[in-house]
C-alpha cells in the first residue's frame, strides 16, 4: 500500500537553522551537555516546592532552575521588576541587558572597568530580572527564567555577544538543548480566555523568539540525536506542539542523514 511521506511543519531554511544551531551549541558548550541533559517536566517530581505566586516562591524556583541548567545561583542576583522595564534601566544606568521594553525577563551584566594597564578594577556581576506579571503564570515563568539563564551561559560566559544577530533565538534553542524545551515550546504560543460583564473571548500570547513549529522540530532533533526510543515526556507538550513534534520526528526517521548520532562526544 502506498503511503505518504511525512512533511516537516517548518521550512527548509528553518530546518537548516535549527540543525546548524545544534552544531553551534555543541561547539560552544559540548555535545555531552545535550546527551546527558535531563528533560525537566511540569510535575511535582521536578518542582516539589509549593508555588504561591510570591517573589519568595519565584526565587526558590529560580534556584532550582539554576541547578538544572548547571549555573551557580550564588553568582546571579535575582530580581523582580514592575511592568515598566524603563524604571529598572533608570535605576541601573551602568548595566546593559537583553530584551526590549516589553521583555518578560532581562539579563544584565556589569560592564567591565579596566585600569590603564588593562586589569579589571571590579568583579563582573550578573542580574536576572523577571517582570512581576510573570509570577501569575508558572509555565511562562519557568520558560522566561530558562531563557534568561541561557543568556547567563552564552553571554555571561563569553561564548556569544549581544551583537550576534541571532543570539536571542539561539538562546531559545539552548533551552531545548539543555532539557527545558517543554516549557519554552509550550509558552511559544498560548491562548488565554478573557471574560467581563459584556463579552467573552480569547487572546493569543506569544513568549520567546521561536514559533511553536520550530520549537517542535528542535525537540524532535533533540530526541533523535540522543537516540531516545520512548519519549514519556511527550504528553506534557501542548496539543499543537505535540502534533508538530510527531511530524518532525517522523520526518527525521525517514531522513536519518540529518541526524548526527554517530558523531563522537566532545
Amino acid at each position: 500500500m502506498l503511503g505518504f511521506s511525512p512533511k516537516l511543519p517548518i521550512s527548509e531554511e528553518e530546518r537548516q537553522w535549527v540543525d546548524e544551531g545544534f552544531r553551534r551549541l555543541e561547539k560552544l558548550i559540548g555535545r555531552r551537555r545535550m546527551l546527558e541533559a535531563r528533560v525537566i517536566t511540569p510535575t511535582a517530581e521536578d518542582f516539589p516546592d509549593s508555588y504561591d505566586k510570591t517573589p519568595e516562591a519565584a526565587e526558590k524556583l529560580f534556584s532550582r532552575l539554576c541547578n538544572y541548567m548547571k549555573v551557580e545561583p550564588s553568582e546571579i542576583e535575582f530580581e523582580i521588576f514592575p511592568d515598566e522595564t524603563e524604571e529598572l534601566k533608570a535605576l541601573l544606568p551602568s548595566w546593559r541587558g537583553s530584551g526590549g521594553k516589553r521583555a518578560a525577563g532581562l539579563y544584565m551584566h556589569a560592564m567591565e572597568e579596566r585600569d590603564s594597564e588593562g586589569s579589571n578594577n571590579r568583579e563582573q556581576g550578573a542580574v536576572v530580572a523577571i517582570r512581576s506579571s510573570q509570577l501569575k503564570d508558572p509555565l511562562s515563568l519557568v520558560a522566561t527564567m530558562a531563557h534568561e539563564l541561557g543568556h547567563v551561559i552564552l553571554l555571561g560566559g563569553g561564548l556569544m555577544t549581544p551583537k550576534s544577530p541571532d543570539h536571542e533565538p539561539i538562546t531559545d534553542l539552548l533551552t531545548v538543548f539543555l532539557g527545558l524545551g517543554i516549557f519554552t515550546a509550550n509558552s511559544a504560543g498560548r491562548f488565554k480566555q478573557f471574560q467581563d460583564d459584556r463579552r467573552i473571548g480569547w487572546s493569543m500570547q506569544r513568549l520567546g523568539y521561536l514559533p511553536e513549529e520550530v520549537f517542535a522540530y528542535a525537540l524532535a532533533k533533540f530526541v533523535v540525536e540522543r537516540s531516545e526510543k520512548r519519549v514519556v515526556w511527550e504528553r506534557h507538550l501542548s496539543t499543537n506542539v505535540r502534533a508538530y513534534f510527531k511530524r518532525s520526528r517522523a520526518w527525521l526517521a525517514k531522513n536519518p542523514q540529518y541526524v548526527a548520532t554517530a558523531r563522537p562526544i566532545s
